[in-house]
């Protein structure tokens, strides 16, 4: 096993056997491979790919690189969900206590804001006291007691995935769909699933921007998912406008939060939701079918179900509960707070979604490096959504913001994403594809 020779395999388009492919991710996760060699490696599947079976067995090699959790005292199927990420996504804040409040057991390792798009663990530390660092224990702890738990990646769960992203993020290697499906298998497998429901982004504010690049990741997680054993499917999903009204950490937790109360909703949020709780209680045989599905959701939100689940996994992971009682009122709020109008009435036509990630980032409420705090109360609220008519007494949105002199520059960035025509564009549907 001489790691050069590997490499060289793989650059000459030579699939590599899996005894291989364990000799190299052992190496990253032990650090006897040097990163200038697992970089080498990245940029030669990122340039030539991998086969199908060799991106199973990097998968598998990910996986077993740490611990893997098993859950020996649930009495329900243990399932999860995993989004590719965009602007205003906060399908997993509801979607955990959904399904947990119908039976299902959903331990979700979550990840943090990465470029454009906001993190789930990111809105859940703007909740005061809730933890999203734990140990394996509590983790196990919160969902056999609770039903659900959302933390972030222990050191322990597939470090050689935690490795090799920071490889891939400087040697410009991301955007590889076998090291995609790896790197977001790799956890979720050694999580102990046993069913999963991918959300696949595509549009002008996620990674994968066209349909066929969406399609194809799509297609290798769930062939490498379902491989390993864990029943998959994807749907692809619309992401060329913001996910509902909020974008923005504590305003996006403030939504999901309204939205398990059963208030007010956006359409294009409940349509998405609403479907990836379907994909998993229709794979677990929790519901017979999709009407069945769907009354099982709408019941456990009218009747304050899952919020109460929220509220107990919160409680689990430290929050402070007495904020849910009154988080309209006690959850922080920034100190400016400004409508943004269109310079022409008329119709929303067409959203750079892209940019409105960034100006979360430019009012400090995402990352320019991964040290970095950032502030949790920025953001946009009652963003408008393609068809939306706007005009001098209907804004754009709201701009939340701590910092008064970047009022000005968000709010140019804003007019300058949104075209306005005279002219109604219907929105198309949310839900693109499913895959399976």
């Amino acid at each position: 096993m001489i790691p050069q020779e590997i490499i060289r395999k793989t650059r000459n388009k030579i699939p590599l056997a899996k005894e291989e492919i364990d000799f190299l991710v052992q190496g990253i996760a032990d650090g006897s491979l040097a990163d200038i060699q697992a970089a080498s490696f990245t940029m030669a599947v990122y340039l030539n790919g991998l086969t199908k079976e060799e991106t199973l067995n990097l998968t598998l090699a990910m996986r077993d690189s740490g611990e893997k959790i098993k859950f020996e005292k649930l009495n329900g199927p243990i399932v999860d969900k995993h989004s590719t990420g965009g602007v205003g996504d906060k399908v997993s804040l509801m979607l955990a206590p959904m399904l947990a409040s119908c039976g299902a057991y959903v331990p979700m390792i979550a990840g943090r804001g990465l470029g454009h798009t906001g993190g789930t663990l990111d809105k859940l530390d703007s909740l005061s006291g809730y933890k999203t660092s734990v140990d394996v224990e509590t983790f196990k702890k919160t969902v056999e007691k609770v039903g659900c738990a959302i933390v972030g990646q222990t050191s322990k769960l597939a470090p050689a995935d935690k490795k090799l992203y920071a490889i891939r993020d400087v040697c410009a290697t991301v955007e590889s769909i076998p090291l995609i499906t790896a790197s977001i298998l790799s956890k979720k497998l050694a999580a102990g699933l046993e069913y999963l429901v991918m959300d696949i982004k595509c549009g002008n504010g996620a990674f994968m921007e066209s349909t066929e690049k969406a399609s194809e990741l799509a297609k290798s997680i769930v062939n490498v998912a379902n491989g390993a054993g864990t029943k998959t499917t994807a749907l692809l999903t619309d992401m060329n406008s913001v996910l509902g009204l909020n974008v923005g950490n504590v305003l996006e937790l403030k939504e999901a939060l309204d939205y398990l109360q059963g208030k007010t909703k956006d359409k294009r949020l409940d349509d998405i939701t609403k479907a990836l709780c379907c994909e998993i209680l229709l794979n677990t045989k929790l519901a017979e079918d999709e009407k069945n599905a769907r009354s099982m959701l709408e019941k456990s939100i009218s009747k304050g179900i899952a919020y109460e689940y929220f509220e107990k996994m919160a409680a689990s992971l430290g929050a402070d509960v007495n904020i849910l009682k009154d988080y309209e009122n006690k959850l922080p709020k920034a100190r400016f707070v400004k409508p943004i109008y269109a310079s022409q009435n008329g119709y929303v036509a067409k959203i750079d979604t892209r940019s409105i990630g960034l100006g979360v980032i430019i009012l400090g409420g995402g990352r320019t490096n991964p040290t970095q705090s950032i502030n949790y109360t920025t953001g946009f609220t009652d963003f408008c959504q393609i068809g939306d008519y706007v005009d001098n007494h209907t804004p754009l949105c709201f701009v939340h913001a701590e910092d008064e002199d970047k009022l000005e520059e968000v709010s140019n960035l804003i007019q300058k994403s949104i075209t306005i025509t005279s002219t109604k564009i219907n929105p198309i549907s949310p839900i693109i594809e499913k895959i399976c």
